[in-house]
C-alpha cells in the first residue's frame, strides 16, 4: 500500500512538472555492449514508473499463487474439520432432545476429525449407555481413554455406568483406580459415597466421611445421621465376627461417639451376645439415668431379665417424663410381659396402640387379652388390627 502511494505521488509530481519542462525534455543515452538506447528524460521516467508498476503486479500475482498452492494442500483437512464441527453440533442438539441413536451417530462421526475427540467419544458413550448398547459404549470409552488428559474422566464415567447397571464389583474396581481422598474432586467423592453405601462397605465410608464433610458434600445434619448409621453398622458387623473385633471397633470410635446412646445400645447388644449381659446392662443403665433414646429402649427388652430390678426401677422412674412416648410404652409392655406383670403389660400395650396404632401392636394386645381371658377385648383389638391393613 505504501509503495502504491509513493508511485501515485511520483505520477502526480510528473503531471504537475511536465508543463514546466515542455521544450526541455532532456536527453538519456544508455549503452550496454552492442545494445544502445536513446530517448528523452520524460519518457525514461515514465518507462521506469510503468516498469516498477508491472513488477509490483507480478510480485502480487506470484504471492497469491503461492498462497493458493500451499493452502490447497490442507483443504481436505479443513473440510473434514468443518464437517466434524457440524456433526458435533448435530450430536449436541440430539443429546439435548434425548434422541440417543442420532446423538451416538453424530458424535461418533464428529470424533474422527474433531478438535476435542474425547468429548465426542464420551458423549457417544452416554448415548450408547441410554440405549443399553454396552459393547459400543465400552468401545467409545476405550478410544477416549487413549487420548491425553481423558483417563480420569473416562474412569469416572465407567464407575457411574457400572453403578447404573448394578455391576457394583466392576464399579468398585474402577473407583479404586481413582483412589478417593481429600485430593479428589467432588464427583469422584459423590460416587464413592453412593458405591460404598450400596456395597455396605462401612469401614471405607467411615474413613471417607471427614473428607465429605470438609468438602461440604454433606451438611451437618446429613453427616451426623450418616455417621451414626455407619457406627451402628460397624458395631453390628464386628459383633457377628468375634468379641475381639467388637472391642476393637468400639475403641476405634472417638470418645464423643462412644458416649452417643445409639452406639452404646448397639455395643451393649453385642456384649450380651458374648455372655457379657451384666456389662451391657451397666452401659444401658447409664443411659437410663438420663433421657434414653429410642435405640436404648428398643435394645433393653432383648437383654433384660426379671431379676434386673435396678434396670426396672430406672425405667419406672422415667414414666412421668416418657408416658406419652411410643418407644417407652413399647419397651415397658415387653418388660412387663417378661416380668409376668400382665395387667401392667396390657395397660402399656393399650397406651401404645393409642399413641401409635399399628397392626403389630394391636395383634400383640389381642394375644395378651386372650391370655387374660378378655375375649371381647381381644375381638376388638383384632378388629382394629384388620383396619390397619
Amino acid at each position: 500500500m505504501i509503495r502504491v502511494l509513493i508511485y501515485l505521488v511520483i505520477i502526480l509530481a510528473g503531471a504537475c512538472l511536465s508543463p514546466l519542462l515542455a521544450g526541455k525534455t532532456g536527453y538519456v543515452y544508455i549503452a550496454f555492449l552492442d545494445w544502445q538506447l536513446e530517448t528523452n528524460l520524460l519518457f525514461a521516467v515514465m518507462a521506469l514508473i510503468i516498469f516498477f508498476a508491472l513488477l509490483q503486479l507480478l510480485e502480487w500475482l506470484l504471492v497469491t499463487m503461492l498462497n493458493l498452492v500451499l493452502s490447497s494442500r490442507y483443504l481436505p483437512r479443513r473440510w473434514r474439520r468443518n464437517a466434524a464441527r457440524k456433526h458435533t453440533l448435530t450430536g449436541a442438539l440430539a443429546l439435548a432432545e434425548e434422541d440417543w441413536p442420532a446423538a451416538e451417530k453424530a458424535m461418533q462421526k464428529g470424533a474422527e476429525a474433531g478438535e476435542l475427540p474425547a468429548l465426542n467419544y464420551l458423549a457417544a458413550a452416554r448415548a450408547a449407555q441410554r440405549q443399553f448398547k454396552n459393547e459400543e459404549r465400552d468401545e467409545y470409552l476405550n478410544k477416549a481413554a487413549q487420548l491425553p488428559l481423558a483417563t480420569q474422566a473416562v474412569t469416572t464415567t465407567r464407575v457411574r455406568y457400572y453403578m447404573q447397571q448394578g455391576e457394583l464389583e466392576k464399579a468398585r474396581e474402577q473407583l479404586d483406580k481413582l483412589q478417593p481422598s481429600s485430593k479428589s474432586k467432588a464427583p469422584v467423592l459423590q460416587l464413592a459415597l453412593e458405591l460404598y453405601q450400596s456395597q455396605l462397605d462401612w469401614q471405607a465410608l467411615k474413613l471417607l466421611l471427614p473428607t465429605l464433610r470438609k468438602k461440604q458434600l454433606l451438611d451437618n445434619e446429613e453427616y451426623e445421621l450418616l455417621n451414626q448409621r455407619v457406627n451402628n453398622a460397624l458395631l453390628a458387623q464386628a459383633a457377628l465376627r468375634n468379641e475381639q473385633e467388637l472391642e476393637k471397633c468400639w475403641h476405634w470410635l472417638s470418645r464423643q461417639e462412644r458416649s452417643q446412646q445409639p452406639n452404646m445400645a448397639q455395643y451393649a447388644l453385642g456384649l450380651a451376645g458374648f455372655n457379657r449381659r451384666e456389662d451391657a446392662l451397666k452401659l444401658l443403665n447409664k443411659a437410663l439415668k438420663k433421657e434414653p433414646c429410642a435405640a436404648v429402649l428398643e435394645v433393653l427388652p432383648k437383654i433384660f431379665e426379671p431379676q434386673d430390678s435396678e434396670t426396672l426401677k430406672l425405667l419406672k422412674n422415667l414414666e412421668p417424663k416418657l408416658e406419652n412416648h411410643a418407644d417407652y410404652q413399647h419397651c415397658m409392655a415387653q418388660i412387663h410381659e417378661l416380668c409376668r406383670e400382665f395387667s401392667l403389660a396390657r395397660a402399656a400395650w393399650e397406651r401404645l396402640c393409642h399413641l401409635l396404632p399399628r397392626k403389630e401392636y394391636w395383634l400383640a394386645l389381642a394375644k395378651l387379652q386372650e391370655q387374660l381371658a378378655d375375649n371381647q377385648g381381644a375381638f376388638k383389638s383384632y378388629k382394629q388390627a384388620a383396619k390397619c391393613d
